[in-house]
């Protein structure tokens, strides 16, 4: 029996001291594909993303702050490159380790053509970072009223509250943001609600001398 088995448990044993040993140098190969395919989306190389991808560089991969490639992208504005992962599988709900997602990242900058694509292929318009805010509250406060008109097209209520029971209209009041307050009043923004403080967006207009919101809220 020992003359039978004896030569084939070898090979087995060799072979797989073999295969370990390559174990670790298969993912260093992995990593150095991965920070290609990272510097890449940093670099607005698109040709070089793709490039990566089809070394085998993982579409989800992430930086140290937990970056994707596609939340690289959506803070970036490229809508090309945002479209191309997705279409690789990208994760539309990845969030990094601040919490932001993808659309967040797009909503803050303003990318409407992104916001739209990433709205599409079923990004959530009410997930929360690690402070609690969404899309909107970033879209409102930093008066982006084309992502505003977006989010509330995808669902989001003009009236919901958020952290300190804020409304979108009190985010565009605080920022003096004038265009996205009139929009979120067009679509039925309630003025008369309050904050946790008792504050309406018009008390929190005159608080941050947000002069043309104020005059805004004071009309009839």
């Amino acid at each position: 029996m020992r003359a039978i088995f004896t030569r084939p448990l070898a090979a087995a044993v060799l072979l797989a001291s073999a295969f370990g040993a390559c174990m670790p140098a298969l993912a260093q190969d992995q990593g150095e594909i991965n920070r290609q395919l990272l510097a890449a989306a940093k670099d607005d190389d698109q040709q070089s993303v793709v490039a990566a991808l089809q070394r085998g560089a993982s579409v989800d991969a992430m930086n140290r702050i937990g970056d994707t490639a596609l939340v690289t992208a959506c803070k970036k504005g490229d809508t090309a490159m945002a479209r191309t992962l997705i279409e690789r599988g990208a994760n539309v709900q990845h969030a990094n380790a601040p919490g932001d997602t993808p659309l967040m990242a797009a909503a803050y900058g303003g990318f409407d053509e992104i916001v739209a694509l990433l709205l599409a292929h079923g990004a959530d318009p009410l997930a929360t970072d690690r402070v609690g805010k969404t899309a909107m509250e970033y879209a409102a406060g930093e008066g982006q009223t084309k992502v505003v008109g977006q989010l509330l097209d995808a669902g989001v209520d003009v009236n919901r509250t958020y952290k300190n029971d804020l409304t979108a209209l009190m985010w565009a009041a605080g920022y003096d943001r004038a265009e996205t307050a009139q929009l979120l009043l067009a679509r039925g923004a309630n003025r008369s609600l309050k904050d946790n403080r008792g504050m309406t967006a018009k008390d929190i207009a005159v608080q941050t001398k947000s002069a043309r919101v104020a005059g805004l809220l004071s009309a009839s």
